[in-house]
Order: C-alpha cells, then sequence, then structure tokens
C-alpha cells in the first residue's frame, strides 16, 4: 500500500492533493482538525471539504488531530510506517493579523507543527517525499525595497531589474520585518532545508504567492481572490488597506501547484527552495482584480479604501519561477487570473444565486 499524509486536508491545497493522489492510487490520510473556522470563522470552515472527501474517496481515512499533538502525530505515522510514500505538508495559521494577536498559537501551528510532521517523518518513513507549503512572507518586507515605478492600475518593477522576470530565490530573507506569522513560517522553512540536507531527506520547501481557486474557504484575514469575489457576489463591502490598491500580486491555482507538488514527487531532490506561484503567466494588481470581478460577475463592488497598509504586506510580488522550471521543464502554468476568477464565481454562485446586472457605461 502507497499512503500519501496530507496535513490541511480540507483546506484549498490540502483537498486538491488528497482528490490528485488519491486517483493515482495513493491511500490517502487526511489530518484536519478544522482550526481554520477558529482562526478566522465559521464561513472560512473547512469541515464541508472534509465531508466532501470522506463522501467521495473510497480511499480517504481522516484524523481530526493537531498538528501540535507529537504523541497523537506520531501514532499516526507509526500506524502507516515505511508505506508512507509521500506527506505534503499544508496545515498552518496563514494570516499576519492573526498571527500579532496570538503569537504562541502561530508559532505552535506553524513552527512546532512542522517540526512534528518531519521528526516522524524521520522516525517512521525516512524515504517518504516531504512537500511543505511555505510562503512568500518569507522574505518579509524585503521586496518592498525594489526599485519600483506607478502606473496607473499597478506597481511595477523598474524595467530591466533583475527581478523583472519575477522574485528569485536569491533575494535574501534577513534584516527586514517579516511580521509574526512571516517569522514562524520561517523557523518551519529553515528546519523543512535543514532535515533535507542534515538527514539526507527528500524534502522540498514552496515558497508560495497567492495560491487560489475555488475550493478556498475565502475569508478577509487570508484568500486574497477568493475572498475577493464572495464579497463581490454576496454584496459585501471589500477594505482595500493601502497602497492605494496597486499591490500586485501573483496567482496560482490549486491545480497548477499540484501538478509541481507531482513533478517534484516524481523527481524527488533533497533540502530544496522554490518560490511557486502565478509568475509572470498569472498576476493581478487589487484594482485589476476588483475590475475582473465586476466584469465576471455584471456587478459593481462596494469597496472601501483603508489607507494603511497591513504590517508586512507586499506592495509587488511576483515569483520568479526559473529555477522551478528548469529542474522540471514538464511543467507549466495553466491557468491565468481571469480563469481563476470565472471558475470562482461559479463556486459563489452556487451559494449566493446573484442577479446579473449590466454596468452602467
Amino acid at each position: 500500500m502507497k499512503v500519501a499524509i496530507i496535513t490541511g486536508s480540507g483546506g484549498l491545497i490540502g483537498a486538491e492533493a488528497a482528490r490528485f493522489f488519491s486517483k493515482r492510487g495513493f491511500y490517502i490520510v487526511g489530518i484536519d482538525n478544522n482550526m481554520r473556522a477558529e482562526f478566522f470563522g465559521e464561513e472560512a470552515s473547512t469541515s464541508w471539504s472534509v465531508d466532501q472527501l470522506k463522501s467521495t474517496l473510497l480511499n480517504y481515512k481522516h484524523y481530526s488531530a493537531d498538528i501540535r499533538d507529537i504523541a497523537t502525530m506520531r501514532l499516526i505515522f507509526e500506524q502507516y510506517g515505511r508505506d508512507v510514500a509521500l506527506v505534503v505538508h499544508t496545515a498552518a495559521q496563514p494570516s499576519h493579523d492573526w498571527a500579532a494577536r496570538a503569537p504562541l498559537t502561530d508559532f505552535g501551528v506553524n513552527a512546532v507543527g512542522t517540526l512534528n510532521l518531519l521528526e516522524c517523518t524521520r522516525q517512521y518513513a525516512p524515504e517518504a517525499v516531504f512537500i511543505f507549503t511555505s510562503t512568500n512572507k518569507v522574505y518579509g518586507d524585503r521586496p518592498n525595497t525594489l526599485a519600483l515605478r506607478e502606473l496607473e492600475e499597478r506597481w511595477e518593477i523598474a524595467e530591466g531589474h533583475e527581478y523583472e522576470g519575477g522574485i528569485t530565490e536569491t533575494m535574501s530573507i534577513d534584516n527586514c520585518t517579516h511580521s509574526v506569522f512571516g517569522a514562524s513560517k520561517v523557523a518551519a522553512d529553515v528546519m523543512v532545508q535543514e532535515y533535507g540536507r542534515y538527514f539526507k531527506m527528500k524534502t522540498a520547501v514552496f515558497r508560495g504567492g497567492c495560491l487560489t481557486g475555488p475550493g478556498h474557504s475565502g475569508a478577509e484575514l487570508h484568500g486574497f481572490l477568493a475572498y475577493l469575489m464572495k464579497c463581490c457576489v454576496s454584496g459585501r463591502t471589500y477594505r482595500i488597506y493601502g497602497y492605494k490598491g496597486k499591490q500586485v500580486r501573483d496567482n496560482i491555482h490549486s491545480y497548477d501547484l499540484i501538478q509541481a507538488f507531482y513533478e517534484f514527487y516524481k523527481r524527488p531532490r533533497s533540502g530544496e527552495v522554490y518560490n511557486i506561484g502565478g509568475g509572470r503567466y498569472s498576476n493581478c494588481s487589487m484594482r485589476e482584480a476588483i475590475s475582473l470581478c465586476e466584469s465576471i460577475s455584471g456587478k459593481r463592488m462596494d469597496t472601501l479604501y483603508v489607507d494603511e497598509n497591513r504590517i508586512g504586506d507586499h506592495i509587488w510580488w511576483i515569483s520568479g519561477l526559473q529555477k522551478f522550471e528548469s529542474h522540471y521543464p514538464d511543467w507549466r502554468i495553466t491557468y491565468d487570473v481571469p480563469h481563476i476568477l470565472e471558475e470562482v464565481y461559479t463556486a459563489n454562485v452556487e451559494h449566493h444565486e446573484p442577479q446579473r446586472v449590466a454596468i452602467p457605461a
């Protein structure tokens, strides 16, 4: 039996991974205790997603367990032992703002939870491939020191800059403001690298930009495109924090990210780090995303501008994908932002059923 242990299995990336690897013959062990609802409220609950996995995947076993609980993690890993071929670790506390309110919980989930999983993998399944979803927030606010130019609808990097094609792994993560969340992810990120290099395990760190898709339980504190479209469809006010609404994010569909995971699984390396996101193929500013939501939905959005950015937030982030593409040339981005938002819109109308109206000229 070939087992894949997936943490955060009810979340956007975890659920996508569970479905994908289930179809490829893996027995899926999902770990998710729905802390997302504790972080962001019931609207962000992943219980519906877990229920869906339980009802549709015959080879799925769920554990409502906390990754901070090392004793329980050991029991789960010991049960499957060397049958574990893959660990996809997506469970996390993902918000700047929430982390600042509860640093001990944030660090416990993001850093200690990751260490628990690494050590259990080393003890019980040392040959398994270990994939960790890190974040571009490990670079702190350093991207904001880049030479940027202001355009009508977005910020953009200076022409000819070394990062014009996207920010690569050469950027330093030191001597900058990370936010509490960013710091806890740095700790986890470096530990995943260390287990790869020191213990010769097959580990990879994927430093994601905005991870998105129709399966995202978007909330104000986390889930840019999903929450934006939710506000558009439901008529809820969307708050824009600073940078004139011109801040830029690259966006990668959960499907494309899982394809990247699969390429790494097939030809793993030790202690690798990859910036991963939509890159130059799939990115938008806040203003551009709002216009797209309005065009797709046929509704005007209700927005409120707050002239104060979040601490550690990026003005411009586009992932440089060159390293991953050089290691895995068969992988490519298949979704751009309009395609992603069309899917997210379709998922939202099933819940809100809005009336489409023409936008006045």
